[in-house]
């Protein structure tokens, strides 16, 4: 199931447990009741939060994500269960022992993928697009010559205009993509703990402070998808991350999308991708399931929900 993303944006909420429902409070007065059911992953993107420890603990259980946001609307911190899958212990252990050469030929795979995929977003958005299955092709395993970063070099100013420039701590677009790419990581870091799979041992990313480089690798093919999202915002003049726009982002990984199995949520493709990457960690075969590299089975503008207006939001 791919589950509602419940972002809580206002200051001074508290949320806490109440029969099998998140509810969430000011100074006494219920304003929210969700059924837990419901819920795939919570977003606390606001400041004086409090929170009951039965809550936090239920939601574990479930293995719902518990992201934290900081500044610009970067995660900064995940709620991660103990006990996992049923199978966590020999994934783990499988995940360890990865090969360097089964490694490097699976960010080969993730890599070409991305690059596809921005290839066919532009073509969706009209730009030209045929310099990137050409550049897919070029990545060797483990892409020793980042031809990740050359197509994102081109991928940036097509998609956004010549002056565009990718900055984590900038406002406008960038903050629109870090909010978008915040849902993303939720999703795939609640994907990779089910599967099994520790977050922190990467495939490529392997820097110390960040708990999530296997998220953080996952994600990259599916990155295009809210970029997507965000062309969409732009072209109908959302540019700030306000709650119309967090709300049509958070829509992300429950669009569908054609896959082999028939139409599928992304969030589900998602869960595939992370079951598969397991699979390859135990019998070292480099098989993941992702999103499909054909332009025609990318998400075009036309199906994408229409930006929502300021009286359709309600957020908590």
């Amino acid at each position: 199931m791919t589950g509602r993303i419940v972002e809580v944006a206002q200051d001074g909420r508290h949320l806490s447990l109440s029969r099998g429902f998140l509810v969430v409070a000011e100074r006494g007065t219920e304003l929210a009741r969700i059924p837990l059911d419901d819920v795939a992953v919570l977003v606390a993107n606001a400041h004086g939060l409090t929170y009951s420890n039965n809550l936090l603990v239920t939601l574990a259980e479930r293995g719902v994500a518990v992201v934290l946001c900081g500044a610009n609307h970067v995660p900064a911190a995940f709620l991660w269960p103990v006990s996992g899958h049923h199978v966590q212990a020999q994934r783990m252990r499988a995940q360890l022992a990865v090969p360097l050469p089964l490694a490097k030929k699976l960010w080969q795979m993730l890599v070409r993928a991305k690059i596809r995929q921005q290839g066919a977003v532009l073509e969706a958005c009209g730009e030209p697009a045929g310099a990137f299955d050409a550049l897919a092709r070029k990545v060797r395993s483990g892409d020793p010559e980042n031809v990740e970063a050359q197509a994102a070099r081109r991928y940036w100013t097509l998609l956004f205009g010549p002056e565009f420039r990718r900055d984590q701590n900038a406002g406008g677009i960038n903050a629109l993509l870090n909010y978008g790419y915040a849902i993303l990581r939720s999703t795939t870091a609640r994907a990779v703990m089910a599967a099994g799979l520790h977050p922190s041992l990467g495939i490529h990313h392997q820097n110390r402070a960040n708990p999530l480089c296997l998220v953080d690798d996952l994600m990259e093919p599916f990155r295009p998808f809210v970029d997507l999202a965000v062309d969409r915002l732009v072209r109908t003049g959302h540019t700030s991350v306000v709650p119309e726009t967090k709300r049509f982002l958070a829509l992300v990984p429950m669009q569908d999308m054609a896959t082999a199995e028939g139409t599928t949520p992304l969030g589900t493709v998602i869960t595939r991708a992370a079951t598969s990457l397991a699979r390859a960690y135990e019998t070292c075969e480099a098989v993941i399931e992702l999103p499909a590299l054909d332009s025609a089975w990318a998400p075009t503008a036309l199906e994408w929900p229409r930006p929502p207006s300021v009286a359709d939001s309600a957020p908590c």
